[in-house]
């Protein structure tokens, strides 16, 4: 009897895994979900699907403030556009102070396959004067050849990502360095 109660109670675990992974696979998501504040940030902008059919042809993600001297890393296949502005204030980096960079990266011409999935990388820095516990959130437009994904909803104060039907990718910060 013991045997079967925990074959059943495995089996339960395993399929609600797989339904909580299939669901966070619907989603565009960051790889690393969590970053120092004050360090580098390596983002790496999971798509895991076309839409309802339809191959993914442009993929825009808009920076938050907070995240600045973003670089992002062209892939070959798709042409790399950034949209440039001025920060709400200025930062203190490494190499002096920067008071405007990178708001919108668009990556487009490429096509990816709804059977397929892909991967859109960028990197920067985590403003030193954020505080631990908040969310960055990576509003990102997922066009395709018939409509569109619109990773773009926030949460409220006190909401979760996860009460919202298309959750923009979030990165919680934290103290210290992230291994």
């Amino acid at each position: 009897m013991y045997s079967s109660i925990t074959r059943a109670l495995g089996a339960s675990i395993v399929i609600s895994g797989l339904c909580v992974s299939a669901a966070a696979l619907a989603h565009a998501t960051l790889e690393a979900q969590e970053a120092a504040v004050g360090s580098s940030y390596k983002a790496v902008m999971r798509v895991p699907h076309g839409c309802a059919g339809s191959a993914t042809i442009r993929v825009r993600i808009r920076i938050p403030e907070g995240m600045v001297g973003v670089k992002p890393m062209p892939k070959p296949g798709w042409a790399l556009e950034t949209t440039k502005g001025k920060y709400e204030k200025t930062y203190e980096l490494q190499h002096g102070k920067i008071s405007e960079g990178v708001k919108e990266i668009s990556w487009s011409g490429g096509r990816l396959p709804d059977d397929q999935y892909d991967e859109f990388v960028f990197t920067g820095s985590i403003a030193s004067d954020l505080k631990a516990g908040a969310t960055l959130y990576f509003p990102t437009v997922q066009d395709c050849e018939t409509g569109a994904e619109r990773w773009v909803d926030i949460p409220a104060e006190g909401k979760s990502a996860h009460d919202l039907k298309s959750p923009a990718p979030g990165l919680v910060l934290t103290l210290g360095k992230i291994r």
